[in-house]
């Protein structure tokens, strides 16, 4: 049966008390303006077992809204309305709440999740600047939710915020501090809002589209590696003591080279780079609390530029490490001098430099989640049974995330079509994917 999505009801959440007028206009901070003009998608799936049989449609819905509105009184840059790349202006415009029913069972997606069918969870397409067809007032949305009842009575929660004032952290922070409430738990979580002193904003012009997304067909699809997989992989590559994560990069990139070594017809590995997201937060002195609101994150560039026949797992570790070492505690320093926002784009620039001046070298990106307490996200009826993402839609993108078994790693990994067809029947891959996913 063809999915389909019937919406119900859209509506705005304001938050339960007014923004003080000393607080309306909440500045972005530097690394905030270098973010991309999209949005940080998260799905979470509740299994219909956990649910109160009491507990209809309208009175789960209510909950949600009621929470939402209180967790903004804290969140109130979320609320609020973007002002070119300048500011939010916090005049409590509120956040965008959809409700949708779903004609098929949650279990049909989470069992096998298409990129197609979770766009249709979210409030708006995350990856496009105007959400709602609305006109410039949509592409001011800062914060939209889709609450999906399905068939079967499961429920799907999608939320984007934009990628202006959030990255993956914030997302976490956020949900951590809605479903808090949501919980009845007092204990109230409000984020940190000093990013814009530590990282003083620039006036930059709003970042465009970058120049390496190309007018291709890409394809999204799910690696599962579970814990015991994970150990294996670990125990192969040995030296070192490579974290999961390092592990996943490390196996995933490698195959993803000789992906490319055997489409292109040549005998010897391309020269590449994997790119990593990584997180600040704990990298300044002193360290930011780790509900610092913004996007605090800086790229790592590991390089792989010789061209060989073959590469062990061991060295790419290496260069992983290697590169992510580099943002340290005198890194992050010298991105909040007067020299900042030359800092903040090296990293852009030799990426530029290399893959678009005629070197051929292949970019891959990478962005850990796995370090969220996403499965721990409880609005009073148990913890999702699922948390997913869509990837932008671009060659070579990679998002990984935890499992709700706590010690496995979900990797997203966007390819060309060919590419796909390649990647996905590599003999090494396949020895740590987990036969469920």
């Amino acid at each position: 049966m063809a999915m389909k999505v019937q919406i119900i009801s859209r509506e705005t959440i304001k938050p339960a008390s007014p923004t003080p007028d000393h607080l309306r206009n909440f500045k972005i901070c530097l690394l905030d303006e270098l973010a991309p003009p999209s949005y940080v998608p998260i799905l979470l799936f509740y299994s219909s077992a956990d649910f109160d049989t009491n507990m209809n449609c309208n009175s789960l819905s209510d909950k949600l809204k009621k929470s939402l509105s209180e967790t903004l009184v804290r969140f109130y840059p979320l609320c609020g309305k973007l002002k070119g790349n300048l500011f939010v202006e916090c005049n409590d415009e509120g956040a965008l709440f959809v409700e949708a029913k779903v004609n098929i069972s949650a279990s049909e997606i989470v069992k096998n999740p298409e990129t197609e069918m979770l766009y249709q969870l979210f409030p708006f397409d995350p990856y496009k600047v105007r959400p709602n067809g609305d006109g410039e007032k949509a592409e001011a949305v800062v914060t939209g939710v889709q609450v999906n009842v399905f068939e079967c009575g499961s429920v799907g929660i999608g939320l984007c915020v934009s990628h202006k004032v959030a990255d993956g952290a914030t997302m976490a922070t956020f949900l951590s501090a809605w479903s808090a409430t949501a919980s009845g738990i007092d204990e109230m979580l409000a984020p940190n809002l000093d990013s814009a002193v530590l990282f003083p904003p620039k006036g930059i012009d709003i970042i465009k589209q970058s120049d390496m997304i190309r007018n291709e067909k890409v394809v999204t699809k799910r690696f599962e590696f579970d814990g015991k997989n994970l150990a294996n992989l670990k125990a192969k590559i040995a030296n070192g003591n490579p974290t999961r994560v390092e592990a996943v990069t490390a196996l995933i990139w490698k195959s993803a080279m000789e992906t490319a070594r055997v489409n292109s017809g040549k005998e010897k590995l391309p020269a590449s780079i994997a790119t990593h997201l990584v997180n600040i937060r704990e990298r300044t002195a002193p360290p930011l609390p780790r509900h610092s609101l913004g996007n605090l994150w800086r790229l790592s560039l590991a390089p792989y530029l010789d061209a060989k026949e073959e590469v062990k797992l061991n060295e790419l570790v290496g260069l992983l490490r290697k590169a992510i070492q580099r943002i340290d505690g005198d890194y992050v320093s010298k991105l909040q001098g007067a020299n900042g926002l030359a800092k903040a784009i090296e990293p852009l620039q030799e990426l530029r430099q290399l893959a678009l001046g005629g070197k051929g070298v292949e970019v891959y990106t990478f962005s850990s989640w796995a370090r969220f307490p996403l499965y721990e996200i409880d609005f009073g009826w148990g913890k999702p049974e699922r948390v997913c993402t869509i990837t932008v839609p671009v060659r070579n993108c990679v998002i990984l995330m935890g499992t709700r078994s706590g010690d496995g790693i979900e990797a997203w990994v966007t390819l060309t079509e060919k590419d796909m067809v390649t990647f996905e029947c590599s003999q090494e891959l396949l020895q740590f994917v987990s036969a469920s996913a």
